[in-house]
């Protein structure tokens, strides 16, 4: 904004030295005018409105010059103000009892600069410097130069104008209305009324004549204007400049009759003055108040610093009502560049930008940990992936390792059906090439026959199971029980050929458990071998390996027991440890595969001493649930 846009540093700092050079020349001032009293540390400035209170737009322009002057000052200024209610009281003999009065009232506090807002303001203030201000330094503002040249003002008064250009207005109008055919022009009776209506018409000469038809609503009543606005067609612009008296010589405020007159008119109606938005009137091309009130600010901290001041105009502006843009259909491309919207819908961003912000930051950073933590999900899977592959990897070469174990024995067992399969076919052909053949005898060897190669299968079924190497877990539902007989049924020809007794103890019903069936009998067989390998120095008939399984805790147990030497104390809290071994030849990998297989599965695995002697391990499984066997 023109002169707004001043520092405010120098602005202070050239105030302050302007009132110690006030304060220094006081005596002498006083001395060459004794109308001139002694001019303090501070400064006072007298704004003069030439309305009541209640004409919005010299208030507001007041109300922005005296932030202006108490923002440049620290607020140290002395700051009056004057309604003249010159429009409702314009006869001579009140003009000059408001000057005496004012000049009483400031005899001892002269202003140093007087701001007289408004060509009457400024008139009054001109005729009566002398006995209101005297030595004051003048600043008139809210008019045009055409104004002060038909005043008169002198040349000693500093001009902060402002020009009102109807014509810009018209324009706005016609951009947004191309197809209007009808123009009217809407003025009051009052002596400023009547001169806005004479500068519409030469203004608006060459305009107008792009126009079928061009009215001027004037010397109406507030109801005749009412009217006939309320019939005006609807392809029409309706320009309306100031209504401070009506034919009748009733008082308006020029807002408020306005108002009146938007509220029933048939056709857009448009007006140069901000006052009017809010009430019905489109826009226009204006001198915003704040602008203006800023503006004279400047001049007024020009001249209490003693700096050389000279006229200024007040910049304009377009602006609109976007309610009256909506109600009337008027596109809002139509508007000049840089139209001012007032009371326009805000957008979702421009009216939560900050919370959309904080918003998209906040699902921005929660897309980068949800991308994070589904990197570390794959990254886990993949290194459950690879500990699942490594222990399939681990419990395969266990599994070998156990059938190598076992091989002699598998062998010895699988040699008895084998043998007893020959000895039987040997003996049903001997029978076949007899000259009676006992037809019952050879079925019932024949029968023989399909049992021991029933038993082979098993054997060897058996020994596959062991030696299958796989890259899955085979989740299963299975009776513990059932699992623990088959390995005990895989290390019996072993342990016979040990002298080990094997004995097994088994609740009624059922222990189902869920997991990889293979696996779980690789854990008995380890721990069934260990045990084997425990009871080498026992006394042949005290060796027992016994197997019970049942509850314990909501969980299936199976407990492996032997009669051999026991686990010394120390070495159990790392018998479960990869590679520690107490046998010479063992690898210290048996134990600890069985307690990683019993993990992946939920379970867990312990070992300690019999008081009878010998070692027990004890392994537990969670149960499956009746819930889970029905998903």
């Amino acid at each position: 904004m023109g002169l707004g846009e001043r520092s405010g540093r120098l602005c202070r700092a050239a105030f302050f030295l302007a009132v110690a050079a006030l304060s220094v020349s006081s005596r002498q001032a006083a001395a060459s005018d004794p109308s001139i009293a002694i001019i303090d540390r501070v400064p006072r400035v007298l704004v003069l409105y030439p309305y009541d209170e209640r004409i919005a737009a010299t208030t507001a322009a007041g109300e922005a010059l005296r932030s202006r002057l108490l923002e440049a000052t620290n607020g140290k200024v002395d700051l009056f103000s004057e309604f003249l209610d010159l429009s409702r009281f314009p006869e001579s003999d009140h003009v000059a009892r408001m000057a005496r009065y004012l000049g009483e009232k400031y005899a001892s506090r002269r202003p140093h600069v007087v701001v007289a807002l408004g060509r009457e303001s400024a008139s009054f203030i001109v005729a009566n410097r002398g006995t209101i201000a005297p030595g004051a330094k003048i600043v008139a503002a809210g008019f045009g130069t055409a104004t002060a040249e038909k005043i008169a003002l002198p040349d000693d008064v500093i001009g902060a104008f402002s020009t009102f250009n109807i014509l810009k207005t018209a324009e706005m109008a016609r951009s947004l209305q191309p197809d209007a055919r009808h123009l009217y022009i809407v003025g009051g009776s009052s002596d400023f009324d009547r001169s806005w209506l004479t500068t519409a018409r030469a203004d608006l000469e060459q305009f107008s004549k792009s126009y079928d038809t061009t009215t001027f609503l004037e010397d109406l009543t507030i109801d005749e204007f009412v009217e006939r606005a309320s019939r005006v067609p609807p392809d029409s612009i309706i320009l309306a400049l100031t209504v401070f008296k009506d034919r009748t010589g009733r008082n308006f405020i020029p807002r408020d009759a306005i108002g009146q007159i938007a509220a029933t008119a048939s056709a857009p109606v448009y007006g140069p003055y901000q006052t009017y938005i809010d009430h019905g009137v489109v826009g226009g091309n204006t001198v915003t108040f704040d602008a203006l009130g800023r503006t004279v600010g400047d001049l007024v901290i020009d001249a209490i610093a003693g700096k050389p001041v000279s006229d200024l105009e007040a910049p304009q502006t377009y602006v609109v009502d976007a309610r009256q843009l909506q109600r009337w259909g008027l596109a809002e491309k139509d508007l000049p560049p840089g139209t001012v919207q007032m009371h326009r819908d805000k957008s979702l961003w421009e009216e939560h930008w900050v919370i959309l912000v904080a918003v998209s930051g906040l699902l921005l950073a929660q897309a980068s940990i949800i991308s994070v933590l589904l990197f570390e999900r794959r990254r886990r899977r993949n290194a459950e992936r690879s500990a699942q592959l490594h222990l399939l990897e681990a419990v395969h070469l266990n599994q070998s390792a156990t059938a190598g174990a076992l091989s002699s024995s598998i062998a010895h067992e699988l040699n008895q059906p084998l043998s007893a399969i020959r000895n039987n076919a040997e003996a049903a052909s001997m029978l076949l090439r007899s000259a009676n053949p006992n037809h019952e005898l050879i079925q019932q060897i024949l029968l023989d026959i399909q049992e021991d190669d029933q038993r082979a299968g098993d054997i060897i079924s058996r020994m596959r199971g062991l030696l299958k190497k796989r890259d899955e877990i085979d989740w299963q539902e299975f009776d513990l029980n059932d699992v623990t007989s088959n390995a005990i049924r895989i290390i019996h020809g072993e342990a016979e050929r040990r002298g080990i007794k094997l004995t097994s103890t088994q609740p009624p019903g059922e222990l189902p458990v869920r997991a990889d069936k293979v696996h779980v009998q690789q854990v008995i067989l380890n721990l069934a071998t260990n045990g084997m390998d425990a009871m080498l120095n026992a006394v042949p008939e005290g060796r027992t390996l016994s197997f019970a399984t049942g509850l314990a805790n909501e969980k299936a147990e199976l407990r492996v027991s032997d009669t051999g030497d026991g686990i010394p104390e120390e070495r159990l809290i790392r018998i479960f440890e990869p590679f520690y071994t107490t046998k010479k030849a063992g690898t210290g990998l048996g134990l600890s595969i069985a307690r990683a297989i019993l993990e992946t599965y939920g379970g867990t695995i312990c070992a300690g001493n019999r008081a009878e002697g010998g070692a027990v391990f004890r392994v537990a499984l969670p149960l499956a649930h009746r819930e889970e066997r029905s998903r």
